[in-house]
């Protein structure tokens, strides 16, 4: 109690926001990234937009196909243009598109939050059904295994 009594509200700023988006889940990915938007648009910061392709739901064959892999980089590139665009209309000035590969939760923790730096990592909850939203193994591994600050939005 005499800790909070002494303590004083401090201003949070935001200089780098990242956005996690999932590439084949548009739904879980659309409330985050509006908030993403608003915030990044707020505090003037930088958006970084990540997908990551999972190559674990590739199969083997696939997964040794370099053709198989680039188009579906492309496509990812693609997606992550179109909320780049969908960001920079709603007024975000400085937007960077990551794509990388590996399994999301992991692949966010140990080699783009590195890499970009965040002040803010946002995720949105996966919707299994419509009854439940869950926060998904991968969000969960984000929240659990970085210090960076995460918001998970439904």
């Amino acid at each position: 109690m005499d800790e909070l009594k002494g303590y004083k509200v401090k201003k949070i700023e935001y200089s780098k926001i990242l956005i996690c988006v999932d590439s084949d889940d548009f739904e879980s990915s659309k409330n985050a990234f509006n908030y993403a938007c608003s915030l990044a648009k707020h505090y003037d910061a930088e958006l970084g937009i990540a997908s990551v392709l999972e190559t674990g739901d590739l199969n083997i064959f696939q997964s040794l196909d370099p053709d198989v892999l680039s188009e579906r980089r492309e496509e990812i590139k693609e997606l992550l243009a179109v909320y780049g665009e969908k960001a920079r209309d709603y007024g975000v000035q400085n937007i960077h598109l990551m794509v990388t590969e590996g399994t999301p939760g992991t692949t966010i923790v140990d080699k783009v939050i590195p890499t970009f730096k965040p002040d803010l990592v946002i995720v949105g909850v996966e919707q299994k059904n419509r009854s439940r939203n869950t926060i998904g193994s991968q969000a969960a591994k984000i929240v659990n295994n970085t210090k960076v600050s995460v918001s998970v939005i439904r």
